[in-house]
């Protein structure tokens, strides 16, 4: 405990002895940051430079780069030249299909993940404190699985003589199986299953905290459940419903395995284009080139975040 005289004496402590004490403090905080701040300079901004300079270069006969610069890489991501008359450029329609998928398809896995783990997450707010904590065991039972093996049992539900098809067969509502598997479709339902629990957990987290009295005061002066639903329960949830989009938006833009399993190499995601110029197509400038713009649209998503949140947060705009 601080005693009258220890306290006397802190108050009376010239300002010189106070700002030295605050950059000493301020230096060990440093200090104790400066082990996490090498790593991510070293393994994070180090290899994001590397790519990036790579982009600037040129392509190597057998892959690998030549230390020469060069910005075609930059120009094939958007541009693409007649293959009998290189002076003929033209918009690389592949590429802008490529990034079209890309961004709709994690789009609509954010917002099909929103409509799931919305009431989900509600279900689980409002259980009894005792078994809430067994549905969010059960929430993360998938994280335990590999990704890999997740994405392939989609494969065994909706493939033509998988569990789907074989129900509907049975009950004789199709007389052939749907074509599912290697479509757009079949992505979008892979990703959804995948990505879902990254929504639920951060709108749970915001609906605990709702306070129920909140409810009871809008159910007394009269207000429908669909008003209290909209005025009353979103904004009080939308952070965290602003967090979930996030989390299930950037992961499901850089998707690799799902497109790739469920796609069956010809529904092509940003992350597919990408391995195939490292491997196969040999272009590594290229495929640097396309990684550093999915990081820009990964940035551009997370400026709109944090402006939705700084909304949510400064009091003069509410």
């Amino acid at each position: 405990m601080t005693t009258v005289r220890e306290r006397l004496q802190a108050d009376a402590a010239p300002p010189d002895a106070e700002a030295a004490a605050a950059l000493a403090a301020g230096r060990r905080r440093w200090l104790l940051l400066a082990p996490a701040l090498v790593v991510l300079v070293l393994a994070a901004s180090g290899p994001l430079l590397v790519v990036l300079a790579y982009s600037f270069l040129t392509p190597g006969t057998f892959g690998g780069v030549r230390w020469e610069l060069s910005a075609e890489g930059w120009f094939r991501v958007f541009f693409a030249r007649d293959i009998f008359d290189p002076e003929t450029v033209r918009l690389n329609h592949a590429h802008a299909s490529i990034f079209w998928r890309s961004v709709s398809l994690a789009f609509q896995t954010t917002v099909i993940c929103a409509l799931l783990g919305f009431p989900t997450a509600w279900f689980i707010a409002n259980r009894p404190e005792r078994t809430r904590a067994v549905w969010l065991f059960v929430i993360t039972i998938p994280f335990w699985t590999n990704l890999l093996i997740r994405t392939f049992a989609i494969q065994e539900v909706i493939r033509n003589e998988g569990l789907v098809n074989s129900v509907l067969m049975a009950l004789g509502l199709i007389q052939a199986p749907i074509q599912m598997l290697y479509t757009d479709f079949a992505i979008l339902v892979g990703m959804a299953y995948v990505f879902l629990p990254l929504m639920v957990l951060p709108l749970y987290a915001a609906m605990d905290r709702l306070d129920p009295r909140l409810l009871e005061a809008a159910y007394d002066l009269y207000a429908s459940r669909v008003r209290v639903l909209w005025h009353v329960v979103l904004p009080l949830v939308k952070p965290g419903l602003i967090a979930g989009s996030i989390l299930v938006f950037i992961p499901s833009i850089g998707a690799y395995v799902t497109p790739r399993v469920l796609g069956g190499g010809r529904n092509l995601m940003l992350a597919n284009l990408i391995e195939l110029q490292f491997g196969q197509g040999r272009n590594w400038p290229l495929g640097a080139a396309l990684a550093v713009t999915l990081l820009v649209i990964v940035l551009f998503a997370l400026f709109v975040y944090l402006r939705f949140a700084s909304k949510d947060e400064d009091p003069r705009r509410a």
